[in-house]
C-alpha cells in the first residue's frame, strides 16, 4: 500500500485570499437577517458585532475557497489568482468612483 499524498494548499492560498477579499463586502451585505436575529438574542452589542464579523469573514473565506477551486479546475491556478486580483481592484475602483460621485 502506498500512502495517499496530501493535497498541497500553499499555491492556492493567495488566490483564496484575493477571492475572499473581493467577495467580503458583497457577501456581508445580505447578512441583515442574521444581524436582526442576533439583536433578538442574549448577546451584548460588542459580542453581536464580533459574531457578525466572524460569520461574514467565514462566509467570504468559504466562498473564496469554492471560487478559487472552481476557477483552478476550469482555467488553472495562475489564471484563477489573476482574476481574483482583478476582482479586488475592480471592487476598489468601483468603491472609489461611487464615493467620488457622491461628492
Amino acid at each position: 500500500m502506498y500512502p495517499v499524498p496530501a493535497f498541497d494548499w500553499m499555491p492556492l492560498l493567495p488566490g483564496i485570499a484575493l477571492w475572499a477579499l473581493a467577495l467580503y463586502l458583497p457577501l456581508s451585505l445580505p447578512l441583515g437577517r442574521f444581524e436582526a436575529s442576533l439583536q433578538d438574542g442574549p448577546l451584548d452589542a460588542g459580542a453581536q458585532q464580533l459574531v457578525l464579523v466572524i460569520a461574514s469573514l467565514a462566509l467570504a473565506l468559504a466562498v473564496g475557497v469554492a471560487v478559487q477551486l472552481a476557477l483552478c479546475w476550469a482555467l488553472g491556478p495562475g489564471w484563477a489568482s489573476s482574476l481574483g486580483l482583478m476582482a479586488v481592484l475592480a471592487g476598489l475602483s468601483w468603491g472609489l468612483l461611487s464615493r467620488a460621485s457622491r461628492d
